[in-house]
């Protein structure tokens, strides 16, 4: 049996379905086995019960007097999320042990609950968990740190109302911060910053704040200081409390209050009135005090932090050192103090019956029945509930406002919408980047094509996209291994298939008469225009790839075609014309044409419409496109020439080359085409001596070369053939 993790976003009470729009989908599914079945794991953002697979709407009051913090803790790959987890969980007594992320001691990092996630030492899909800090029930969900996997960070963030930014402590501000900064500020997510890792040689967390701010343009400062750095690491000074925090223990469970030393008061008093200032620019309050050079106090400070973190508009920046279990718990103790409850967060869904407008939704309503009510408009029995624990599940009795919860039986797909049918609401979309690899594949024997019929589609609930399309090389790779051992199902794959896309970089007039007689009624319709590039800011502003103009007068064309016209367009968009791949960046204007009072119908527009664009971009200096991906690659500074000539060799162009502090490291930013980075992991391990590392992230897609194109155009030309031929 299958089970969906939902969150309780609005007051306690009974839930069910509503169907969200086919254009504004929303929330998020990820994905455990659990007792050898699919287990879809969502969290929500703040309805009664939302989830990363689907979202709930409730309209009872809520009753409940606990304190709630929801939040996710996103970072680059290997900045410390998964580790940093595990150290929550140990002091909030939710594990009595702490493992290894890499699962060497043969347990592994309790949020890691997949083989393949152990056996890589990765976070390949997000998990939730919970735990009581305090006075507060804490839910967490633990993202995926590589880029392939960063619908995962989408969907988290997407429902849920505060997050922890993990930095590395010598690397400092990297390729997926950026990205996960952005999905922050997409979503309006308030946030931490946790620098980590202090304890490694060549850690600045000075370097990495003045990052925050210079790179990612947070207003952020540090509410911390560290007490020693790298291998003389030993706690933190409060700049609040003005009172340092060292850890003992065998596992850095004993908190030691003790006063500011003395050689670092000055310090203190210098990065206190940072604070002070940076909060003034935001702060009313704390504002007029510095105005008037009065001190705030230790209540003001941190009630002016809560406000403009909640606002989005400050970033109090905390210190530490996961592994070494040093700085955690005063983190714990700022996701109470300076993120939102549930209700703090302001949530908008899309009134369906009046078009879609946005409206937000208060969470002091009347009292609601249970009247479960599916995606389809169809009732849904609401049975057993339990709470997440990575893989494991607890059962309960019910869940109130702000839980994450999961519920057995519901067949739903990621970003669906509940409701208790009371209302006609879904929640607005979420991100989804466009994949930029395909991969063929079929089963590896045919007793193995019922099992294949079923991974599929199951794959495809969780990812709204097919999942023979991914953000890179792992991605592919991850699903197809997750076949084999979810699903028993062995695939044969082909080479991995760059989405090239086409367009135009020129304005052609088209003039297409489609006729078609053969006994009976035929087909007959003119259509007459133009299409022309668009820049990318229109595409950006417009919010779509591509766009159709209706500029005809008259009823030459018959109005009731019109929108045949538009579907015409959008199939021609769908395969282009030099090598078959998606089209973009065009703007088609339809200014004219000619119908028939028996002959023309709706297929023959759209047919008509279609073959006028295929043809007319063959002539408006047609193009292919193919993606190129910001390429970040840490080294050892020795290697710095090998790498770079290798780079080179790929046609990438080094954007940026960054020394570390004692020169033993180099950071290298480059552009270069995906088609050219296949194989590329095994040459840097060997270029050196396997210390390199390296992420890529998808950048945008720019013209191939044209020898590149016509090799692509003579292989499109052979499959047609090819399969002209066949049939």
């Amino acid at each position: 049996m299958a089970t969906s993790v939902l969150r309780f976003l609005g007051p306690r009470g009974g839930a069910s379905t509503l169907a969200s729009s086919a254009t504004h989908r929303c929330a998020t599914a990820s994905y455990r086995p659990i007792n050898n079945a699919a287990t879809k794991a969502i969290s929500a953002n703040n309805l009664l019960l939302q989830s990363c697979s689907s979202r709930f709407f409730s309209s009872s009051e809520d009753l409940d007097a606990v304190k709630r913090r929801n939040i996710g803790i996103s970072a680059h790959i290997d900045s410390g999320k998964t580790t940093l987890t595990e150290r929550i969980l140990f002091y909030t007594g939710r594990i009595k042990a702490i493992h290894d992320v890499r699962g060497k001691d043969g347990v592994g990092a309790k949020m890691d609950s997949m083989d393949l996630e152990r056996e890589k030492g990765i976070t390949i899909q997000s998990a939730a968990t919970f735990c009581r800090w305090k006075d507060s029930h804490v839910n967490i969900i633990d993202t995926p740190g590589h880029v392939d996997f960063t619908i995962e960070v989408e969907r988290a963030l997407r429902v849920l109302d505060g997050g922890i930014l993990v930095l590395c402590g010598v690397s400092g501000v990297q390729s997926q911060s950026l990205t996960v900064d952005r999905q922050m500020k997409r979503y309006n997510v308030p946030r931490l910053a946790f620098i980590n890792k202090l304890d490694r040689q060549g850690s600045n967390p000075t370097k990495v704040i003045n990052d925050l701010r210079n790179q990612l343009k947070l207003n952020a400062s540090q509410v911390q200081i560290p007490i020693g750095l790298e291998d003389n690491h030993l706690g933190v000074v409060d700049l609040i409390k003005n009172k340092s925090y060292t850890f003992d223990g065998e596992r850095g469970e004993i908190i030691v209050e003790g006063k500011v030393p003395d050689d670092m008061k000055d310090m203190v008093e210098e990065k206190r009135m940072e604070l002070i200032e940076k909060l003034a620019d935001v702060d009313d309050e704390i504002g007029e005090l510095f105005l008037m050079e009065e001190e705030p106090t230790e209540d003001q400070l941190k009630e002016a932090i809560r406000r403009q973190t909640i606002a989005c508009k400050f970033v109090p920046v905390f210190m530490g050192s996961a592994f070494k279990n040093k700085g955690v718990q005063p983190l714990l103790d700022g996701v109470l103090d300076y993120l939102p409850e549930p209700s703090e967060k302001a949530n908008y869904a899309l009134d369906r019956s009046k078009d879609e407008a946005e409206v937000q939704v208060s969470w002091n309503a009347q009292e609601g029945k249970p009247n479960p009510q599916r995606n389809d408009g169809k009732k849904i029995k609401l049975a057993r509930i339990v709470r997440m624990h990575s893989n494991d599940m607890e059962e309960i009795d019910e869940a109130h406002a702000g839980d994450v919860v999961a519920m057995f039986g519901i067949d739903c797909r990621s970003m669906d919408t509940f409701s208790d049918g009371g209302m006609n609401l879904a929640m607005s979309t979420m991100f989804v980047p466009e994949p930029v690899m395909s991969l063929a594949v079929k089963p590896a024997e045919t007793k193995m094509q019922n099992n294949f019929a079923k991974a599929l589609p199951s794959l495809q609930r969780k990812i709204p996209r097919s999942e023979s399309s991914g953000m890179g090389e792992l991605h592919l790779e991850v699903y197809i291994e997750r076949m084999k051992r979810e699903y028993d199902v062995e695939v044969v794959s082909g080479q991995p298939n760059v989405n090239y896309k086409e367009t135009i970089a020129a304005r052609a007039e088209f003039d297409w008469l489609h006729k078609k007689q053969s006994g009976g009624s035929g087909q007959y319709a003119k259509v007459s225009g133009y299409i022309e590039p668009m820049t990318e800011e229109e595409i950006k502003e417009l919010g779509k790839p591509n766009e159709f103009k209706n500029r005809c007068t008259g009823t030459n064309i018959p109005p009731e075609y019109y929108p045949s016209c538009e579907k015409g367009m959008r199939d021609a968009m769908h395969e282009g014309s030099l090598v078959g791949c998606e089209v973009e960046g065009i703007r088609v204007v339809l200014q004219d044409g000619a119908s028939h009072a028996v002959d023309s119908s709706d297929m023959a527009f759209r047919i008509c419409m279609a073959s006028a664009i295929r043809e007319t971009m063959k002539t408006a200096q047609p193009s292919v496109l193919e993606p190129v991906m910001t390429v970040e690659v840490e080294i050892p500074s020795e290697f710095q020439g090998a790498v770079t000539a290798s780079l080179s060799k790929r046609m990438g162009m080094i954007q940026s080359s960054d020394m570390n502090d004692d020169g033993s490291g180099l950071k290298l930013e480059a552009q270069v085409p995906l088609a050219n980075m296949f194989g590329y992991s095994t040459e840097l391990r060997s270029l050196t001596q396997g210390k390199g590392e390296f992420t890529m992230e998808y950048f945008k897609h720019t013209p191939v070369p044209r020898q590149t194109q016509d090799e692509l155009m003579d292989k499109y030309k052979l499959e047609r053939l090819e399969k002209e031929a066949a049939a």
